[in-house]
C-alpha cells in the first residue's frame, strides 16, 4: 500500500489530506490560533463544584467552561496537585519525579467535593474538543505523547497496547521499558514500538521527559492570576499525525507551505531520517488538491450519497441521537450469483466505505447501518469479520456488535473532535434551490454507462443530458467524451437536451428509446 499525506495551507487554516493507493482515507482541518486541541495541558481554574454530577466546570479560557468528572480526575490527583503547589511556590525545583513522595490515591468511589474546591488552580488536559455548544472535556490524568510510547506522571505502571498480540513481543517491549523509565512516571507502550530498538524507545522516553519538564518551567513562572493558561501545547497536526501514523507505506508528503514543509523535514529527522527525502514542497500554478484529485473526492465523499463500485451506493443521514447509514444495491446485478451471494457482495464493498466514512468524516457517538439483508448465519459472521478487519486501522476508540437479524449493525465511535462537514451542494443553475455538484452527476453517468457497455445490448448508445452537463463532457483535449472512446472502444453521442433539469439524464438506443 502506498500512503500520501498531502496538506495544503492559506492564510487562515491548513488541510490534511491522507491518500492510500490515491484513495482518500482521511480529511483533517487545523485552524489557525486554535487554542483548544486534543492533548493541549492547561493550568486552570476550578469553577462551579457540582455535587449532584460529581463533577466540576473548569475555566480554561473558552467561552463555555470546560466539564471534569470525578472519574476523569485520576487516581493521582492529590498527588498532582502537591506537585504543581510545590512548583509554584517554588519548593520544588526537581521536575523528574525521582525525590517526590507520592500521596494516597483518591477513592474510585468517592465526591468530588471533597478533592476539589472552587477557585484552586489545577492541572488539566483537554480530551476531546469543544462541539457545538459543549465546552471541551477535561481530564486530570496527564500524559504526554512520544512516537512509541506515552509518559504518565505519578505512575509505575508499564502496559501494552492491545493491538500488539504478539506475547514475546509484548513481553519484551514490556522488560525494555521497565529498564529504561524514569522514576515516577508510568508508560504505555504504542502500537508503532513494535520491533524497535532500546535505543528508539528510551530517545523517545527523554523527548517526552524534556516536555514534561519545560511545562514544569512553564507553570513555575505562571502568576496565580494569570490563570487559566496553557502550559503545553499539543504538536501541530501535521506533526501529531506523523507522529501516530507513520510508517514504512508512506511514500510522500507534500505541502505548499515553505515553513511547514521545513518543519516536516526537521521532524522526519527525528523520527525517520532514511524517509527524509520524501518531503517535498509544491510550487506548482495548479493548486494541490486539484493536482493530487483530492478536491475530486471531496466532492464525492461528502454528499448525502456515496456512489460505491458495482453501482451499490449509501445514504448518509444524521440526526440529533446517531447516524444511520442506509446500504444500496443500487441497480446491481450479476447472474452468475445467487440473490444472497450478490447480498453479500454489495455488503462487503459497503462495509469498507463505511469504515473509510467513519474516518474521513470523523463521525462519533452511535452509528447504525443498515445492510442489505443475509439469511445466512455465515454470510452475516463473514460481514461481521470483514468490517472488524476494515475498522482495524482507525485509532479512534470504537466498538462494533454483531449484525441483528435484520442486517443492522451497530457502533459506537468516540467523539473528540466536531465532525468534518463539507457542504458538496451548489447554486441550481436552473432555478432556486441546491443540486448536486456536477462532479457527484458524473460519477452517477459513469457507473450507468459501465453497465450499459458490459451488458452489450445496443451498438448505439446516446447520452441525453442538460446543455451545462454536456458542454463540460465536450470540454478540453481529451474530452470527457474522448476518454470513453479510449476506453470502451465505442463512440457515446451526447445530445444536449433543453427541457432536462440539471441532474437528468438518460441512455438511448439507436430507435430514441431509453435504456433501463
Amino acid at each position: 500500500m502506498k500512503t500520501e499525506l498531502i496538506i495544503r495551507s492559506n492564510s487562515s487554516d491548513i488541510d490534511f489530506a491522507l491518500l492510500k493507493d490515491g484513495k482518500l482515507t482521511a480529511l483533517n482541518k487545523e485552524t489557525n490560533g486554535n487554542k483548544f486541541s486534543v492533548g493541549d495541558i492547561f493550568l486552570a481554574r476550578i469553577g462551579k463544584v457540582l455535587s449532584g454530577l460529581n463533577a466540576s466546570f473548569v475555566n480554561v479560557g473558552y467561552e463555555k467552561d470546560g466539564f471534569l468528572h470525578y472519574q476523569d480526575l485520576g487516581a493521582q490527583l492529590l498527588s498532582l496537585n502537591k506537585f504543581i503547589k510545590g512548583i509554584s511556590t517554588g519548593k520544588i525545583k526537581d521536575y523528574t519525579l525521582n525525590n517526590f513522595q507520592l500521596e494516597k490515591d483518591i477513592d474510585k468511589h468517592g465526591s468530588i467535593v471533597d478533592v476539589l474546591k472552587t477557585g484552586q488552580n489545577s492541572l488539566v488536559q483537554i480530551v476531546k474538543e469543544p462541539i457545538s455548544t459543549k465546552g471541551p472535556r477535561m481530564s486530570s490524568e496527564i500524559s504526554i505523547a512520544g512516537r512509541y510510547m506515552v509518559l504518565v506522571p505519578f505512575s509505575e505502571r508499564v502496559s501494552v497496547s492491545q493491538k500488539i498480540t504478539d506475547l514475546q513481543e509484548k513481553e519484551r517491549l514490556k522488560r525494555l521499558v521497565k529498564s529504561i523509565k524514569p522514576k515516577g512516571f508510568g508508560v504505555i507502550i504504542r502500537t508503532v514500538a513494535v520491533n524497535k530498538k532500546v535505543a528508539e524507545l528510551d530517545r523517545d522516553i527523554q523527548n517526552s521527559l524534556e516536555r514534561w519538564v519545560v511545562m514544569c518551567k512553564k507553570v513555575r513562572s505562571v502568576k496565580t492570576q494569570q490563570t487559566p493558561i496553557k502550559v503545553l501545547s499539543e504538536l501541530n497536526r501535521a506533526s501529531s499525525i506523523l507522529r501516530d501514523l507513520f510508517n514504512d507505506s508512506f511514500t510522500n508528503i507534500v505541502t505548499n507551505d515553505e515553513v511547514l514543509f521545513l518543519e516536516i523535514k526537521e521532524y522526519l529527522q527525528e523520527i525517520a531520517p532514511k524517509k527524509e527525502s520524501i518531503v517535498k514542497l509544491y510550487e506548482s500554478t495548479v493548486p494541490i488538491f486539484e493536482k493530487y484529485g483530492i478536491e475530486r473526492q471531496i466532492k464525492t465523499s461528502f454528499g448525502k450519497t456515496v456512489s460505491m463500485s458495482k453501482g451499490a451506493y449509501l445514504v448518509i443521514e444524521h440526526t440529533e441521537a446517531l447516524h444511520v447509514i442506509d446500504v444500496n444495491s443500487g441497480n446491481r446485478s450479476n447472474k452468475a450469483l445467487s440473490q444472497a451471494d450478490t447480498a453479500l457482495e454489495v455488503n462487503l464493498i459497503s462495509a469498507s466505505e463505511v469504515a473509510r466514512q467513519l474516518q474521513l468524516r470523523d463521525m462519533g457517538g452511535i452509528i447504525v447501518v443498515d445492510f442489505i439483508d443475509m439469511h445466512t448465519a455465515e454470510h452475516r459472521q463473514k460481514l461481521y469479520d470483514h468490517l472488524k478487519a476494515e475498522m482495524a486501522f482507525d485509532r479512534t476508540k470504537h466498538k462494533i456488535l454483531p449484525p441483528t437479524k435484520f442486517g443492522l449493525i451497530q457502533i459506537t465511535r468516540q467523539r473528540v473532535r466536531p465532525e468534518m462537514v463539507i457542504k458538496t451542494q451548489e447554486p441550481n443553475p436552473s432555478g432556486s434551490g441546491e443540486v448536486e455538484a456536477p462532479i457527484v452527476l458524473l460519477d452517477t453517468i459513469n457507473a450507468e454507462l459501465n453497465k450499459h457497455i458490459a451488458s452489450k445490448k445496443n451498438k448505439k448508445i446516446v447520452l441525453n443530458v442538460h446543455p451545462f452537463i454536456a458542454a463540460y463532457l465536450k470540454k478540453g483535449i481529451p474530452s470527457i467524451q474522448q476518454r470513453w472512446f479510449a476506453k470502451h472502444k465505442k463512440w457515446i453521442k451526447i445530445l444536449p437536451r433543453d427541457a432536462y433539469q440539471y441532474l437528468r439524464f438518460d441512455f438511448t438506443n439507436s430507435k430514441g428509446e431509453i435504456i433501463k
